[in-house]
């Protein structure tokens, strides 16, 4: 039977995956623990390679004292996930693409597309014409499905969100077929009926799927419009 504390330490490396870059403090108010409880699971955690401390360089600062630490999942902790026939989906597409070329594999990405949409257009839709809150909605029916997903404010002004995808089921398969991240890009841009950028994804080594979603059209002001003109 598994023990509490490992139970525990799979909650916390979890809110890794998902949450990640995120701090000993963070997870310690979700779980209800303490912050040294936390970073207890969080030394085990790093010693067994499944998490690793972020570039302090990357997230804010703060602003007096030695700054707060940040944890990522590894490719370890990834693997623990469920990723079921990732092999095998790997090497059928691998005789997809000896058989019928690369143009079988963008057929087969592009089915992919449809299928995403298919799959989360009832859920958005639901979600109203904001597309803050259609985001929201995403990110909630891709955690349903494994994916993990969050949707985070970035810079100032409230222009653009980031869809944060902490795991992704089919994370080994997309890395030798990047046209499966393309194709759900596209699909993510059909469903919230904006123009969004894949600027990161776990296929391709980094520690989340992070994709751009503008929510607002920037206001300029007259003295920069006036600028614009010259």
């Amino acid at each position: 039977m598994e023990s509490s504390d490992a139970r525990t330490r799979q909650q916390v490396r979890d809110l890794v995956v998902e949450k990640g870059p995120v701090t000993a403090s963070t997870i310690a108010r979700i779980l209800g623990l303490t912050t040294a409880a936390v970073r207890r699971h969080l030394t085990i955690l790093l010693s067994d390679n499944e998490i690793a401390e972020h570039e302090p360089g990357q997230v804010g600062r703060r602003g007096r004292g030695r700054p707060a630490r940040h944890y990522v999942a590894t490719a370890r902790a990834h693997e623990k996930l469920a990723e079921s026939y990732s092999d095998l989906a790997s090497k059928a597409l691998g005789y997809l693409g000896q058989v019928g070329g690369g143009e079988a594999i963008d057929s087969f990405a592009a089915a992919r597309s449809r299928e995403i949409e298919r799959r989360y257009t009832a859920t958005v839709r639901e979600a109203g014409s904001d597309p803050r809150l259609r985001a929201q909605a995403l990110a909630d029916a891709l955690t349903a499905d494994g994916y993990a997903a969050t949707v985070r404010d970035i810079g100032r002004g409230g222009y653009a969100v980031q869809l944060c995808q902490g795991h992704c089921p089919i994370r080994q398969v997309a890395g030798d077929f990047p046209q499966l991240c393309e194709a759900e890009t596209a699909a993510f841009s059909r469903l919230l009926n904006v123009h969004v950028q894949r600027l990161a994804t776990l296929a391709g080594g980094e520690h989340v799927c992070t994709t751009n979603i503008p929510v607002s059209a920037p206001v300029i002001s007259p003295a920069a419009r006036a600028a614009l003109r010259k």
